[in-house]
């Protein structure tokens, strides 16, 4: 697997590695942060979060392309996880995100997935990408808003049903992105 890291003013998107394991945990613990991304908005056990690390980075060995784990450039602090994720049976090649709630209101999410997009249109030359969200969840919606995206229908994934939003290269081309 050929590691993809980005940059950005104040954050490292990297691979996920096992010595995020603790912070991937306690992020996956919090009943805010995972309130809209399961059905039942349960919490991940430390051996389901390594689980879930594990499928990320298969999927960079399977896809090409994956989910980073972002990381704070000032401190070396794990802020969470954003990236581009179509597994078996998804709806579409989406761009996700999801921030463990210390790092939360600091614009980490929106920086994070500026230069996600940026990745997917500029190098991997994507006409499109979607983000599924919670018709609750607010904060994902009007960053979805800001970022440029438009609501495009429903999905059902995993028993949850969510709003597909959907963002164009088109609509980022000349934009300040």
């Amino acid at each position: 697997m050929s590691e993809v890291a980005l940059e950005t003013e104040r954050l490292f998107l990297r691979l996920l590695r096992e010595s995020d394991l603790d912070a991937y945990t306690a992020m996956s613990q919090d009943p805010e942060v995972m309130r809209f991304l399961s059905a039942d908005g349960g919490l991940l056990t430390r051996a389901d979060s390594w689980r879930q690390i594990s499928m990320f980075l298969g999927h960079w060995d399977l896809r090409g392309y994956g989910t980073w784990a972002v990381e704070e450039k000032g401190t070396g602090a794990f802020v969470g996880r954003v990236g581009l994720h179509f597994p078996e049976g998804w709806p579409d090649r989406e761009l996700g995100w999801t921030i463990a709630r210390p790092f939360w209101g600091r614009g980490y999410a929106g920086e994070a997935a500026r230069a996600a997009i940026r990745h997917a249109f500029d190098t991997l030359r994507w006409d499109h990408l979607v983000s599924l969200i919670h018709k609750d969840n607010s904060r994902s919606i009007r960053l979805a808003e800001r970022l440029g995206y438009h609501l495009s229908g429903d999905a059902e994934v995993r028993g949850l049903s969510l709003r597909m939003y959907r963002l164009d290269a088109s609509v980022t081309r000349g934009s300040a992105l």
